[in-house]
């Protein structure tokens, strides 16, 4: 008899929950529609329609706060798989912060928003090293928020850190809307180069024209990526909320489902699963 094939749970390697009286959410811009909760009994319809089985939840916050409370949220929703949370990589005593969080099954890794730092060298001239030493050293995976002017540190940091567990949150978010293509590719390609990179192929519609963007202006980005992480280092993610300035949650898988329908059924499932599954380490059912 033929082999059935195993179906490979589908999961969205990144997306928040948010309650705006809870923490500081001050990156919103006053007034933007993002300013409202969001939580799971939002996500879970969505998920059920567009076909997604598990997630990751990313933090929002700079704060360890946050990371306590989206790993109660954890807890109690069984589809979320993994928490990213926030410590202060900089403080030498961030062992201890981590040492609590861990004892969460769910708590997966760091995410620090780089992105937003004055210096686009943050990451290797602030003492953040020392933190990210010891993330690799308790096998911890980091989220690199990184925009294209932040790509050339990455490589200073993975020579630092050779052993981290790392991944570049939405492609490095390259200026889409603009079609600008360099020099986010001659630096993204040195950052594929490094074994055991990985990258998530999300947030790439917030880049686009919020009102008018099309498969296509996504299209070339993502053969980019493809191209050079290959599909055992690529995970996809929504980033939901935030992808609701410009699409809603089904929107985007399908939109990634259109993108990289031509791959084989391994390679998909590697896409939109089994590497967010590996990297993260997720306990998941299949």
């Amino acid at each position: 008899m033929p082999e059935i094939p195993v179906r490979v749970p589908v999961i969205d390697s990144h997306h928040h929950f948010w309650e705006i009286d809870r923490f500081d959410y001050s990156w919103m811009p006053e007034g933007s529609p993002l300013a409202t909760d969001y939580g799971p009994e939002e996500l879970k319809p969505l998920m059920a329609n567009a076909g997604v089985d598990y997630t990751v939840i990313v933090q929002a916050v700079s704060s360890p706060d946050e990371a306590r409370w989206l790993l109660e949220l954890a807890e109690d929703n069984e589809f979320i798989a993994g928490v990213v949370g926030w410590v202060d990589l900089t403080d030498p005593e961030v062992g201890h912060t981590l040492d609590e969080l861990q004892q969460s099954k769910c708590f997966v890794g760091v995410r620090h928003i780089w992105e937003s730092e004055e210096d686009p060298g943050w990451i290797v001239n602030s003492g953040a090293i020392n933190g990210l030493k010891e993330l690799a050293r308790r096998d911890l995976a980091f989220d690199f928020l990184a925009k294209p002017a932040n790509l050339p540190y990455i490589p200073q940091v993975m020579d630092q850190v050779p052993d981290l567990r790392a991944v570049v949150d939405h492609i490095a978010k390259p200026l889409i809307a603009d079609h600008v293509v360099e020099p986010w590719l001659t630096d993204l390609r040195k950052v594929a180069s490094i074994n055991g990179v990985h990258c998530k192929v999300s947030g790439m519609i917030t880049e686009a024209d919020h009102q008018n963007w099309t498969v296509d202006d996504l299209r070339p980005y993502v053969h980019h990526v493809l191209g050079m992480f290959g599909s055992d280092r690529l995970m996809f993610g929504t980033d939901w909320p935030v992808c609701t300035l410009a699409g809603g949650y089904e929107q985007v898988v399908d939109t990634a489902r259109e993108i990289l329908g031509s791959l084989s059924p391994a390679a998909k499932a590697d896409v939109f699963g089994g590497t967010a599954a590996r990297f993260y380490r997720l306990d998941i059912q299949g």
